[in-house]
């Protein structure tokens, strides 16, 4: 009776999983399906307390409690402007367990003599190879992808050499190696170390030397390593949830990325394997900019702003550093009381990971109507009064289009230079995280207004209201 019943509370936390994912579609439907997921893991964790034993409860206690200060401690000062950050290390905690439980796990099986015969023991053995590998490599990749994301690591300051993608693979066919001697020998423990010694090494090589223009989509793959990491983790245990959980995380996070990759119009293999090109080979700031940079007040851009009828918005990551969500409502919000038609443009790679500027804007009471995607609105851009671009940078620069040699060239980005009037909001002309200068600053029908997003919506919304 009581297996029956931790089996069934695993099928009710992963049938929870399942319907939380899907709610998550939606932003009308999130909250509740972060609460499914919340009540999944719950169960799941309750169910794992009973059904094993042998452990001490006083140190998972212990665990739980010093878990539970750290998570509500970031949850209260990660600004949503480092979530990206966060889930990357959120990613390689993941990846770290699974590396750890793993190993645990054969020494306990050796140590027991549970390690079981023929089919049981190769199914354990290829399970714990697959955690101490992929474990290894998303906490390592992941830490990588921190580093370049907080910019404590940049890309001009990495050294790189020729035969990266030789070396790389090299280590790979070496963790195959050991783990194939960990197969066939399954108390060579010292193996299993090797193994994870190697992947460390793969998985800072891996994403070293990916661009910071790519790193939203690594992210995105780590977080499907994490999930792959913790599945292998499930069959080393037997734990039926763990499996199911794991192969969700897994199969999303390649979803993700895939979908990513097309926004990017970018293959998966060119992101990972991709020949990088340095932002310093393309033009520089002062060739592109110079003599044509047009700077407007909040005056000025609130008098052609009076007679829009069309007014487009993208946001983007300088709107989420500076906060500037609630401002921005407001001034939709005047605008339509002129009498203007007021979208908003979303990029599915704007701010630094997906549904990025969705949440602010959410979060600001923005109805979901008015938020487009890329690919519906673009051709809307060529009958657009007033487009006004704020804080966004890479993903409406037209060079994506007509410089085959930059770093996010084929990129598909928002056809914002097709408007009649464009109003970009920045507080310089500094790049965006491609490194790169954008002509749209310098284009004919754009005007500049030099301030910190929230402080320049609110002097627009002051100079409307005075016009």
């Amino acid at each position: 009776m009581k297996v029956v019943l931790i089996n069934l509370a695993y099928l009710s936390a992963s049938i929870l999983f399942i319907y939380g994912l899907k709610g998550l579609a939606h932003p009308r439907t999130a909250v509740r399906a972060n609460q499914m997921g919340a009540l999944g893991m719950l169960l799941a964790i309750v169910a794992t307390l009973f059904d094993k034993n042998i452990l001490s409860f006083e140190i998972i206690l212990l665990g739980l409690v010093i878990g539970s200060a750290i998570g509500v401690f970031l949850a209260l000062k990660v600004k949503m402007t480092e979530m990206p950050q966060m889930v990357a290390l959120l990613n390689g905690f993941g990846g770290a367990a699974s590396t750890l439980v793993g190993g645990a796990a054969l020494i306990e099986a050796l140590k027991m003599n549970t390690l079981g015969t023929g089919i049981a023991q190769t199914q354990f053995t290829v399970s714990t190879a697959a955690s101490g590998l992929i474990g290894a490599v998303t906490f390592w990749g992941s830490l990588v992808a921190y580093a370049k994301l907080q910019e404590l690591v940049k890309d001009k300051d990495i050294p790189r050499f020729a035969g990266q993608q030789i070396f790389n693979a090299v280590l790979f066919g070496l963790v195959l190696i050991l783990s194939a001697w960990l197969v066939a020998v399954p108390s060579a423990t010292l193996a299993y170390w090797l193994i994870v010694l190697v992947a460390s090494v793969l998985g800072v090589s891996l994403v070293i030397n990916i661009g910071g223009a790519d790193m939203p989509v690594v992210i995105a793959l780590l977080n499907s390593y994490s999930g792959l990491a913790a599945c292998a983790t499930g069959f080393v245990l037997n734990n039926y949830s763990l499996v199911i959980t794991g192969s969700l995380v897994g199969a999303s996070g390649i979803i993700l990325s895939d979908i990513m990759c097309k926004a990017m119009n970018r293959s998966l293999i060119n992101v990972l394997f991709g020949v990088w090109v340095p932002a310093e080979s393309g033009p520089s700031g002062e060739q592109v900019y110079a003599g044509r940079i047009k700077s407007s007040s909040a005056e000025e851009i609130a008098m052609l702003l009076d007679g829009a009828s069309r007014v487009i918005i993208v946001p983007g990551y300088g709107m989420a550093v500076a906060q500037a969500q609630h401002a921005v409502r407001d001034l939709v919000q005047l605008l339509e009381t002129k009498g203007a038609n007021v979208e908003f443009a979303i990029h599915p790679v704007a701010g630094r990971m997906p549904g990025h500027m969705n949440v602010l804007l959410a979060e600001a009471n923005i109805p979901y109507e008015k938020v487009k995607e890329m690919d519906e609105i673009n051709p809307s851009f060529a009958q657009t009064d007033v487009a006004i671009v704020i804080g966004a940078n890479d993903v409406v620069n037209p060079v994506a289009q007509t410089d085959p040699k930059s770093p996010i060239a084929g990129m598909p980005v928002l056809d914002v230079i097709s408007a009649k009037s464009v109003v970009v909001i920045k507080r310089s002309l500094s790049p965006g995280f491609a490194g790169i200068p954008n002509p749209l600053f310098a284009a004919d029908n754009t005007v500049m207004f030099f301030a910190d997003a929230k402080k320049g919506v609110l002097e627009l919304v002051s100079a409307l209201k005075e016009a």
